[in-house]
């Protein structure tokens, strides 16, 4: 099979395209031939910082069907097509090649969606839903109708993350609050289907917030909570959470005590690799239906815009995410 492998950390031009074996699925594992593989902000880290123990192939997200089954997995599953989260956390066999082993927990039933749709799922849409359910006021599930009372707001609406939020969040019926910083990003945001759009460069965001939210919001899902915090403070209900996902901007926040201890505020740390086994298991159900609802959408028209490269050139499509693309950026792997 045709594969992109690492050996060792650095730049994009680390990643080299080699011929591997085809891997035999072991017990509790499944063989997936891939179609498309996600690129994520995660990749290109674990790339530039986290040595290989050998090689690895780098890739978390990816969409593909079911060629064989290892001991102990349903064989009905031979054929399926499926999406596959976090293939590479810990293990070598990333999702940018022909072929992945994950074990079956990791393959979802994608349905009528899309392999586009299936790659885009994992890393961004499960950080999106733990930020959405780790508040006080937020249900442990999301569901149609579960957020119909809520106020959210989505700092930074246009990235990877943000958008995932605004779908999950107005699929559930929430009023939808989100930060862009220019006219382009704003028309993403509202086609992902934000009910609010505020330019942060033009606009007083406390001041639009409050007039849409007079008692506040009651979660805030943040990719910059050095630059956001000030602002974060003064748009909280009483009860709120403050959903931390990424540092972009800063690695370390301060946070006013006194203010933050009358409204009893939460302050959440996210990632999604370690976050509590129960709320993993509940997101990938979630998000699984959220998408076989038609809940979640990819392209331009959904916020979304693809970015797609073939699998040689997946040392481009690592660049584009290092560059911070506006978008998603797939890598087609086969003809599954």
């Amino acid at each position: 099979m045709k594969a992109i492998v690492y050996e060792r950390t650095g730049d994009p031009s680390v990643l080299k395209l080699v011929d591997r074996p085809v891997p035999e699925p072991g017990a509790g594992e499944v063989l997936v031939r891939v179609a498309v593989s996600g690129v994520n902000p995660t990749d290109w880290k674990s790339r530039r910082s986290a040595a290989p123990d050998g090689w690895q192939i780098p890739g978390q997200d990816g969409a593909g069907v079911v060629e064989a089954v290892g001991e102990g997995v349903d064989r009905e599953l031979i054929g399926e097509r499926v999406w596959i989260w976090e293939a590479a956390w810990r293990r070598p066999w990333g999702t940018a090649a022909e072929y992945t082993l994950v074990p079956v927990r990791q393959v979802v039933r994608l349905g009528d969606a899309s392999f586009e749709v299936g790659a885009s799922l994992g890393i961004p849409f499960l950080t999106a839903h733990r930020c959405l359910t780790a508040g006080e006021f937020m249900p442990d599930v999301l569901r149609a109708g579960a957020l119909a009372d809520h106020t959210v707001l989505v700092q930074g609406g246009a990235g990877a993350v943000g958008n995932a939020a605004i779908q999950l969040a107005r699929w559930a019926d929430a009023t939808v609050i989100t930060t862009v910083s220019s006219a382009e990003k704003a028309q993403l945001a509202a086609a992902a289907g934000a009910s609010h759009v505020i330019n942060y460069l033009e606009q007083d965001v406390v001041e639009e917030v409050r007039r849409i939210a007079p008692d506040g919001v009651h979660t805030i899902v943040e990719v910059s909570p050095a630059r956001n915090a000030a602002i974060d403070v003064q748009v909280l209900r009483h009860g709120g959470a403050v959903c931390m996902y990424a540092d972009d901007g800063g690695g370390e926040v301060t946070i006013p005590v006194r203010p933050m201890m009358a409204p009893n505020a939460r302050w959440q740390f996210v990632l999604v690799y370690t976050e509590p086994k129960a709320a993993k298991a509940q997101g990938v159900v979630d998000v699984a239906a959220a998408a076989n609802q038609g809940g979640i959408r990819v392209g331009a028209d959904a916020g979304l815009p693809l970015h797609r490269y073939p699998l040689a050139g997946a040392a481009d499509a690592h660049q584009a995410v290092e560059d911070s693309a506006v978008g998603k950026v797939l890598i087609s792997t086969s003809d599954a």
